[in-house]
């Protein structure tokens, strides 16, 4: 569930997955930094494609969020799909959990035990560490947003207006209720880690799977189902954004006080 260690900086344990979490930060941000500085009016080339990216992103967040919120919230949500996304693909690169240190009299039964390089979502720690981020996160916004008093009810609160008894009655179903949602807050840190990473994780085991299956077509066996892992890489990015997002809008989303 975790890479394994490639080498030690003092106290710190520097695995296969950190360096390609390293790599991806540095390849965005200094991209990022190159196009905005040749920025021009008239986009094209690369400004082009990442305008259309940026722009795509922030109408569908528009649409889940609302304006107003999605403008607040935008850099969380697109860094974080583009994070994902470069993560996942640049793991199905050749060389990516198959050059490292290993075990073996020959090439054709010489296993890596601790590879180089190690899909970052694939070891459960990063989508964990997300998840958290996040969580932290939606706790700022909820509370930024509604108060405390504002979360109380939208926790605990009666979805309807009843009056006499069976007011009484619906306020304390939804009391009860109010701890379960508690509870589904609770659990979907732990809902997105297991997800992104079961994903990543059983992608890597399959085409490992097939490149095992006859060891001189290794290189041929897997290439369909390389295929496969770069929509599932996308898919995987697309599905950690939206229930984010998802999440924030349940919560932190005021269709009346944008309408006024």
């Amino acid at each position: 569930m975790a890479a394994p260690e490639v080498f030690r900086v003092g106290p710190l344990i520097v695995s296969g997955s950190m360096i390609v979490s390293w790599i991806i930060a540095a390849v965005l941000i200094i991209g990022a930094q190159l196009i905005c500085r040749k920025a021009t009016t008239v986009p094209s080339g690369a400004q082009n494609f990442v305008e259309w990216i940026v722009e795509s992103l922030l109408n569908f967040l528009n649409d889940i969020l609302g304006v107003p919120l999605a403008r607040r919230t935008f850099w969380f949500f697109a860094t974080i799909f583009i994070f994902i996304l470069a993560l996942n693909w640049f793991g199905l690169l050749p060389g990516v959990g198959t050059v490292g240190y290993g075990e073996g009299t020959s090439f054709w039964d010489f296993e890596v035990t601790r590879p180089f390089l190690r899909g970052a979502n694939a070891d459960i720690n990063l989508p964990a560490a997300m998840a958290m981020i996040f969580f932290v996160l939606w706790i700022y916004w909820a509370f930024r947003d509604n108060g405390v008093v504002g979360v109380t009810k939208h926790i605990f609160g009666s979805k309807a207006e009843f009056g006499g008894v069976v007011g009484v009655i619906m306020a304390l179903i939804f009391i009860a209720v109010g701890f379960l949602e508690i509870i589904s807050i609770l659990i979907r840190p732990v809902a997105l880690t297991l997800r992104l990473y079961g994903n990543v994780f059983g992608g890597e085991a399959l085409i490992d799977s097939m490149m095992r299956m006859v060891p001189w077509l290794s290189w041929l066996i897997p290439l369909p189902f390389y295929f496969y892992e770069l929509l599932v890489g996308l898919v995987q990015a697309f599905v950690f954004c939206l229930l984010c997002s998802v999440f924030t809008a349940m919560m932190c989303r005021h269709d009346e006080a944008e309408s006024h």
